[in-house]
């Protein structure tokens, strides 16, 4: 089975609406996903103080060459499609990546204006560290090298504004089949949720499908702007290549 999966790494960083881009692979009958496979081995390596950070270390495997091996391999129940939630910034120096050959890669951008607005909200005084944005611009490098061609890159605003286009924009661009069944979900909690869908996942809790974006929000707090202004070069290079419906 393990030959036959089509194993999808889909990058983005925090707040990118990337839990809500998983609940819609994991709506389709084909498809089992894994939540943010290297959030407790990031933790551990890194030290960081984040919330939650005794629970996820103690709830999910912690050994990043283990995670990898499991990452290149077939999902629990042998599913046809292995849907990964990766965090950019798990991604540290530390953690190989030899394993991403074995992956279809796409990427999952959004202005940071948005990000940081609703990641403050969670934690305060975000960083540019804490948002991604280097390591995504990074790992697109690589995953080009990889695939010898572009990977798909798709705009969060394209998606809530027009789900249904660019979800079938995306499924022709990693050469699966697109499913209606993406387009809307239960309300609640997930089984495959990491023990921080506690502190971060509310929305996503109450939501059963994509919803259209809000106009692109003003940041008042000098110490945001900052951040913004550092990683919006980083945003509008990988924008070059988003997908068109």
């Amino acid at each position: 089975m393990s030959d036959e999966t089509i194993r999808i790494a889909m990058w983005s960083g925090p707040r990118n609406i990337s839990t809500a881009m998983m609940r819609a692979f994991e709506n389709r009958p084909d498809t089992e996903v894994w939540d943010e496979p290297f959030y407790a081995a990031w933790l551990k390596v890194t030290g960081i103080d984040h919330p939650m950070r005794e629970e996820i270390c103690a709830a999910h495997e912690a050994d990043w060459q283990k995670v990898a091996e499991r990452l290149a391999g077939a999902p629990p129940f042998g599913s046809h499609i292995f849907y990964q939630k990766h965090m950019t910034h798990h991604m540290i120096a530390e953690i190989g990546r030899d394993w991403m050959r074995n992956c279809r890669h796409a990427f999952l951008i959004r202005h940071p204006a948005r990000v940081l607005v609703s990641y403050a909200r969670k934690r305060a005084g975000p960083s540019l560290s804490d948002i991604g944005f280097v390591e995504q611009d990074e790992l697109f490098r690589l995953a080009t090298e990889l695939g010898g061609r572009i990977p798909p890159v798709i705009d969060a605003d394209d998606l809530l504004a027009d789900p249904e286009a660019m979800l079938r924009a995306l499924c022709g661009a990693l050469e699966i089949d697109f499913s209606p069944a993406m387009l809307a979900w239960p309300a609640g909690p997930r089984d495959s949720d990491g023990v921080w869908a506690a502190h971060w996942y509310d929305a996503v809790h109450r939501s059963t499908g994509f919803q259209p974006p809000a106009p692109l929000p003003e940041l008042e707090d000098d110490g945001l702007r900052e951040v913004a202004a550092e990683a919006l070069p980083l945003y509008e290079q990988l924008a070059r290549h988003k997908l068109r419906p």
